[in-house]
């Protein structure tokens, strides 16, 4: 380990003794996996662990924060994206060697990278335009996000010099590219865009984590300010809430926290609160259905209670848009291929001339691949036309276009129970029955459309006939199977299924499955 010059011996020795311990135990519940971590108390360091599940796409299902003087302990049941125990090696080891650490994990090393930072006002096609720029100065974009909230947009952008293939280090280049971006973020009436370009060695001190900045960003663009001036703020029982109320006979405030479930969401809140500079002590996390309660005992650095009305209203509405920042709706699209140049810029600009907006974006290339994530909606804001998307198919025709919709239906909630319901006396008819079966019988599934069909993946608890039910039900509903991929480790059965209709074409993915 390497120490900081400011540390002293006592100081190295009371940090080896109080060395994260991490457990993991796959045997106490049978639905999920708990993972214990106590250690010493350290501001930050249950943000880095909720980071490291949260980076691994992994859902918390409960969990309990506590710390008693010196010392800290958090427990969490976690599980993976399919809603099942984790069962890999690798990404069990990872967990122990990242949380078992006082070193700040990185989701990735910016080497040889010019980062980009953009807020301002958003606008249609506001982001094909920053591409496009990017792709006229000779700029290849190697991994972006991008959020939008409430009329305002955020984005941090990892480029490098196209001919180069380094970090951009001519420096009236760099001004040509603030310049022209500059200029895109304000041609509207806010004019209140802004441009930030950092190289290294600056940019590995400036941006450790992408969803950590964005964050930052979007907060000091005061788009908290957006939330209703409540101290209790609802913006709808079915989406979301947030209070913050004293607790003066404890010495803590009470953060309470209630909205619809979804990966990320602890990582979200547990950022806000520490980027605030409070302490959580105490705190408890569980969740029913699709259904997330919260609740955090938080103190200021000095040890303090929230001691006042403004105070307490600011701090619930940063807490409520940290909530919706990620909460964007819209469809997501997976969109995998060769990298080339312009890339981002051509796919970006056929959304804008099929009337579709970017509610969020993941860009990211690893080697000669580039591998992005868009979630698009239309001018109303409403979630895209997947049928729309056929129009992008026959302009970016050598690519792999992927369909995924995000939205859970109802039949495919979370239940509060740790057990699986048995099909009513086995039988399975007709397309609305293929959806109760799906009720019944899967942790998990995922349908997107691809070039070669209708891609519907799921995973289950085995059982004897269950492939014979699912292909039963597709012919009994005019669905044929052109590819299918059955596989079964342990109990469970992950099966991936390509499926079409009687013309040969993607079976419609609009169907009330």
């Amino acid at each position: 380990m390497e120490w900081p010059a400011c540390l002293d011996e006592y100081e190295k020795l009371v940090v080896r003794m109080n060395t994260p311990r991490v457990l993991i135990d796959n045997a106490v519940y049978p639905t999920a996996t708990v993972v214990k971590v106590d250690s010493g108390q350290k501001h930050g360091l249950l943000l880095e662990a909720v980071q490291v599940l949260a980076d691994l796409n992994l859902s918390i299902q409960k969990g309990y924060i506590s710390s008693d003087g010196p010392w800290f302990m958090y427990v969490f049941h976690v599980t993976d994206q399919y809603g099942c125990k984790l069962t890999d090696d690798n990404v069990l080891s990872y967990i122990m060697q990242s949380l078992g650490t006082w070193e700040p994990t990185r989701s990735q090393s910016f080497e040889g990278l010019t980062a980009i930072e953009l807020t301002g006002s958003d606008r249609p096609g506001l982001l094909s335009e920053v591409f496009a720029v990017l792709a006229d100065l000779k700029c290849s974009v190697v991994n972006a996000r991008v959020w939008t909230q409430k009329g305002r947009i955020a984005c941090v952008l990892f480029i490098k010099d196209k001919s180069s293939g380094s970090q951009i280090e001519d420096a009236t280049k760099i001004d040509v590219i603030e310049c022209r971006l500059s200029h895109l973020l304000n041609l509207g009436e806010q004019n209140d865009g802004r441009v930030s370009i950092i190289s290294m060695p600056a940019l590995e001190g400036s941006i450790s984590h992408a969803d950590r900045r964005l964050h930052q960003m979007m907060f000091e663009d005061f788009d908290f300010d957006c939330v209703d001036d409540t101290e209790a703020i609802m913006m709808d029982t079915d989406v979301s809430y947030v209070s913050v109320q004293d607790c003066a006979e404890r010495g803590y405030s009470i953060v309470t926290v209630q909205c619809n479930d979804r990966r990320k969401l602890l990582f979200d809140v547990v950022f806000t609160l520490n980027d605030m500079d409070f302490v959580l002590s105490h705190g408890t996390l569980d969740t029913t259905g699709d259904w997330a309660h919260e609740e955090f005992y938080i103190r200021h650095m000095d040890g303090s209670f929230i001691s006042s009305e403004a105070e307490r209203q600011r701090v619930a509405r940063c807490v409520q848009a940290a909530i919706e920042r990620r909460g964007s709706e819209g469809l997501r699209l997976e969109f995998c291929t060769l990298d080339r140049s312009g890339l981002i810029s051509d796919v970006t600009r056929t959304f804008r001339e099929n009337g579709l907006l970017v509610a969020r974006a993941v860009v990211s290339t690893k080697d000669d691949m580039a591998c992005n994530v868009f979630y698009l909606t239309d001018m109303a804001g409403l979630p895209a036309d997947p049928r729309s998307i056929e129009s992008i198919w026959k302009r970016i025709s050598e690519s792999c276009l992927i369909i995924k919709k995000e939205m859970t239906p109802w039949v495919f909630r979370k239940v509060a129970s740790d057990s699986f319901e048995e099909p009513n006396n086995g039988v399975v008819a007709g397309l609305f029955h293929l959806g109760s079966f799906f009720k019944k019988n899967l942790s998990r599934w995922n349908l997107v459309t691809a070039l070669q069909g209708l891609r519907l993946e799921f995973c289950t608890l085995d059982r004897s006939g269950l492939l014979s039910d699912v292909t039963r039900t597709f012919q009994e509903n005019g669905l044929l199977v052109a590819r299918a991929v059955v596989s079964t480790k342990d109990d469970m059965a992950c099966n991936v299924f390509y499926v079409i209709d009687m013309a040969g074409l993607p079976a419609d993915p609009s169907s009330d499955l």
